[in-house]
């Protein structure tokens, strides 16, 4: 069932202003018959020339809009200078109203131009459907399957052009709940390396769970990549780092580690390199991102640590690239563990934390209960140093000084951090980054 229609004008010229109103109509009187009760939402994208008067170009299309009270709450017109601007206004009532499936009535000519905005725009989280504006009267198309239309063919530079315009769009954004803010550790000498771990503020994603400096994509969240590209490209300007040469890890919650200048797997969550300028991050909401820095043979590396990679040692796995990779010597590593889930929230059923506990009892609460608490952090502390990681080179949220802390609970700290746990499966990413400065 079409849960929003999007009517689709703006590249119809103002000197045809009645066929537009008559196009408007049709349409309108389309979708009160044919919808289901409630009637969908709809929203008439209309191109704001330059230099006229909103309000005025909008009152042009009240004659056609007249006629159709009951759908007057649903039922608005949005118009804006370009295309990307249209229709990420458009997406914004998406999903304040938490809506998906989407028709889309335009001009034949329009439809592979709108598939390209739509793509960069939208996520899989979205159905699209397409219809011809000039058969849209056919109350059938409106309900079932797309109308049939001849496939046209876009040029590179025509898909090049629609990019620009969408990453122009969004760099002219204002940054959402306050400034960009990035924590650093004391222990990573900043002379030799540039690093940090990512708060949510100072971005432009304005879902509440993902708001606002999102860092990561996915098909089952409604983020698209153009929007955490933008968040990453203000972090980099902030931060200092080239995000052309930035490289996160293709999470697998498992141990593989990617080196830097060999071939990439199709997964891992480690990653090292001794090459300057090159930004490794990895992610992290709830899950720990870690970061390892050797001052001596400069190297570096970053690991995501969720409560599997941490039992199947993803950190000394990562030491041990480093170690194997670039001849460090575990003695010289520093190793930071960024904001993640404290062991004052996190729960795990109760066969999971008896891993932890075969660890070290003291990484497991209220283990006679079905879903004990579970101290990932602790573990990793203990794995590390069995591994030779002196524990002063180990910085994590037992530090003496609670103002050198960095490795907040992200759970309890919704103002500061994303939470998978907290927030559900529309949630955000935060990350850990670090690089070897020139």
């Amino acid at each position: 069932m079409v849960e929003a229609v999007v009517i689709d004008l703006f590249s119809l010229p103002a000197n045809l202003q009645n066929n537009i109103q008559q196009l408007l109509r049709n349409t309108l009187e389309t979708i009160k018959k044919c919808s289901s009760i409630p009637a969908p939402f709809v929203y008439v994208l209309c191109c704001q020339r330059q230099g006229s008067e909103r309000n005025g170009e909008q009152e042009s299309l009240l004659p056609a809009l007249r006629d159709f009270q009951s759908l007057k709450k649903r039922l608005e017109v949005v118009h804006a200078l370009t295309t990307a601007a249209a229709l990420y206004t458009v997406k914004e009532r998406l999903d304040e109203k938490d809506l998906s499936i989407i028709k889309v009535i335009l001009p034949t000519l329009r439809k592979d131009l709108m598939k390209v905005y739509i793509d960069h725009l939208f996520t899989a989280v979205y159905q699209f459907s397409f219809e011809d504006l000039e058969v849209a009267s056919n109350c059938k198309n409106l309900q079932i399957a797309e109308a049939q239309s001849e496939e046209q063919m876009l040029l590179t530079q025509d898909v090049a052009l629609i990019q620009s315009e969408i990453q122009m769009y969004l760099e002219s954004l204002p940054s959402l709940k306050g400034e960009l803010t990035i924590l650093r550790s004391s222990l990573i000498p900043d002379d030799i390396f540039l690093h940090g771990f990512t708060t949510r503020t100072g971005g432009i994603s304005y879902i509440p769970t993902l708001s606002s400096c999102n860092l990561f994509s996915s098909s089952k969240r409604r983020d698209p990549q153009v929007v955490v590209k933008e968040n990453l490209r203000r972090l980099a300007n902030a931060a200092g780092f080239n995000p052309e040469t930035f490289h996160r890890v293709k999470i697998d919650h498992a141990n593989a580690v990617h080196i830097m200048g060999k071939t990439e797997p199709d997964s891992y969550d480690g990653i090292v390199t001794n090459q300057k300028g090159v930004t490794i991050a990895a992610l992290g909401a709830d899950c720990i991102p870690v970061l390892f820095a050797d001052p001596v043979r400069k190297a570096c590396g970053a690991a995501h640590s969720g409560w599997k990679g941490t039992l199947l040692g993803v950190s000394m796995a990562t030491v041990n690239a480093m170690i194997s990779e670039y001849g460090c010597n575990v003695k010289d590593i520093l190793v930071v563990l960024g904001p993640s889930v404290g062991p004052c929230c996190y729960k795990l059923p109760h066969e999971s934390a008896k891993e932890f506990h075969k660890i070290d009892p003291k990484c497991v609460r209220l283990l006679d209960s079905a879903s004990p608490y579970i101290d990932i952090r602790r573990a990793t502390r203990i794995l590390l140093e069995r591994g030779g990681i002196l524990p002063e080179n180990i910085q994590d949220d037992s530090v003496t000084d609670q103002n050198q802390n960095i490795t907040f609970c992200t759970a309890c700290h919704p103002d500061k951090f994303y939470s998978h746990f907290r927030d559900g499966t529309n949630f955000g990413t935060q990350i850990g980054f670090i690089s070897i400065k020139d």
